[in-house]
């Protein structure tokens, strides 16, 4: 006797660890229902990303400022030997900017990829936003220096990381045990 025929959903399927019946040619797809806190966790996750990707947008907008900063301290040196030329000031800030803006989409990207399979129940999902969440706080308070949209960002994450692993969503996100061949 198969699973579809005992009328289990695919929701009970996955807390026993199993897959969701297959979706055969012209038949709908059964609506899952989802716990509240991953769907608003799945939204932070977003907000987050579009937060990372605001900072270099900022930074861009205020490009000319930082530019004569950094050109104001170049002519404030006073060993000619360690002045710098302004092309090549102008030039890093720009690769600064370019890198930061990569690295933002990036992880806006992943946060939305995984986000979405979070949302589906993907445990894997989870532990991997996890490890994302995890790094962008190293890099962002460590390599970045606290930068505010990355602080920002970072807490927006740490909430939908809170929602994800309340004890209430714990049956959305079943532990598959592993059998040994």
């Amino acid at each position: 006797m198969s699973d579809s025929e005992t009328g289990e959903t695919d929701d009970e399927r996955r807390r026993r660890g199993r897959a969701p019946d297959p979706i055969l040619p012209g038949q709908e797809a059964p609506k899952h229902v989802v716990p509240k806190p991953v769907a608003i966790s799945f939204w932070l996750w977003i907000a987050a990303g579009l937060t990372l990707i605001a900072g270099p947008a900022y930074l861009w907008i205020g490009r000319q400022t930082v530019i004569d900063t950094y050109l104001k301290q170049n002519a404030e040196q006073r060993d000619p030997g360690l002045r710098v030329d302004p092309a090549r000031i102008v030039d890093g800030v720009d690769g600064l900017i370019l890198n930061l803006f990569v690295g933002a989409i990036t992880f806006a990207v992943l946060f939305a990829i995984f986000a979405y399979k979070a949302r589906e129940g993907t445990r894997s999902a989870r532990a991997v936003l996890t490890g994302l969440a995890v790094f962008l706080a190293l890099v962002g308070l460590f390599v970045l220096g606290g930068a505010l949209f990355v602080v920002i960002a970072t807490l927006i994450a740490v909430i939908a990381l809170i929602l994800m692993y309340l004890p209430s969503v714990a049956d959305y996100y079943p532990k598959v045990g592993r059998k040994l061949p």
